[in-house]
């Protein structure tokens, strides 16, 4: 029996890699300090690295450590890190590492805190490996968070929403809403339409669609402050918005 408290926050999981996850995560932490919200942040594992002061760090956990108020904490933001892009565990063989999924869930509780909510950033998509058998799919099962899935607005979007959000209702994840970032000016037929779209083909709600701007993510805060992220946040037995 498991008898870890649920934990209080938001799981934002991408349709595919640099559609924006930490440009959305990052503007979601601002807004929520923003509105008087302390907020702990946390992307387990990344890959892709810099070297920085005799250690790799990603630029995703330098990011979401300033907007949080954390400089400098990245060790306990992202735990494990490793300079190849790759996927996890791809660049962890390559680096001599491995990481269980047991550890990785217990670092991300380890930074949790009971009256804050923790936004937790993924690697990759929901299937992405995470491990040499599980996927981010399984990180999110067993933190029980609910997910935010954010795509781009291009030709594609369409099929790696709907497969994204099929792969989340398989495993019984919830999935709070979607946020749609503009890595691009909006171009063309499929760019122009895609949103409305995606609203009669899908029960999850649409949270918003954040403009391209040349500066994200201070440009992003208007397009996500009309959702109400804290009771997002709330445990499911909390919040009203959860459905079976």
């Amino acid at each position: 029996m498991n008898s870890n408290p649920p934990l209080h926050g938001l799981f934002v999981t991408g349709t595919d890699t640099g559609v924006g996850k930490t440009v959305v995560s990052e503007a979601l932490v601002r807004l929520l300090r923003r509105q008087g919200h302390r907020v702990r942040v946390c992307k387990p594992v990344a890959a892709g690295a810099q070297w920085v002061e005799d250690r790799w760090v990603s630029d995703d956990t330098i990011k979401l450590a300033l907007a949080a108020g954390s400089d400098g904490e990245w060790d306990q933001v992202t735990p494990w890190v490793w300079p190849e892009p790759a996927a996890p565990p791809v660049a962890a063989r390559q680096a001599g590492a491995t990481v269980t999924l047991a550890e990785i869930v217990e670092a991300v509780r380890r930074c949790a805190r009971p009256d804050e909510p923790v936004l937790v950033e993924g690697v990759g998509g929901l299937l992405c490996p995470l491990t040499d058998t599980e996927t981010v799919a399984d990180l999110v099962q067993k933190l029980g968070l609910p997910l935010i899935v954010v795509a781009r607005r291009s030709l594609g979007t369409l099929n790696h929403t709907l497969l994204t959000l099929e792969a989340a209702a398989r495993r019984g994840l919830h999935v709070a809403g979607v946020v749609i970032n503009e890595t691009t000016s909006p171009q063309g037929l499929a760019d122009e339409t895609n949103v409305d779209e995606l609203r009669w083909r899908i029960n999850t709600p649409i949270l918003a669609v954040v403009p391209h701007h040349p500066r994200p993510p201070v440009d992003a805060l208007p397009a996500l402050a009309a959702v109400d992220w804290p009771r997002l946040c709330l445990p499911k037995e909390r919040n009203s918005v959860w459905k079976p």
